[in-house]
């Protein structure tokens, strides 16, 4: 029995263990930014999915984004070629706290205002 409890017990602090690097501590969860601008750069991969994309500001000079999303198990639907570069897109999110062009994105818009779903909780 307490050979069956140790392992309990290690089991849920490796599940707990690993699901602490999904924190948002680096983003500003208070405020959703939208940013729209022209993909770059998918990265399809575990542990999660990577957007790189162009954004014209105001003045016309052009900002290096990059937003990060849930792994491809929770992108419903997706493929390593959902999005390719050239492909216009809005996405909403929490921006880095840093102010870099960084984001954790909570919602995705292709050009012709389809949502490409997630269902990470976000």
């Amino acid at each position: 029995m307490r050979r069956l409890r140790n392992a309990f017990l290690v089991l849920l602090g490796a599940t707990v263990l690993a699901r602490g690097h999904h924190g948002l501590a680096a983003f500003d969860t208070t405020t959703t930014i939208n940013v729209k601008g022209t993909v770059t750069e998918f990265h399809f991969v575990n542990p999660h999915c990577v957007v790189e994309f162009e954004v014209k500001d105001d003045n016309g000079k052009i900002h290096k984004w990059q937003g990060e999303m849930t792994s491809p198990a929770h992108l419903r639907g997706w493929t390593a070629t959902s999005l390719e570069g050239g492909d216009v897109i809005t996405v909403s999110g929490y921006r880095a706290k840093s102010g870099a062009y960084y984001m954790w994105i909570t919602k995705l818009n292709s050009s012709n205002g389809t949502e490409l779903k997630s269902f990470s909780g976000n």
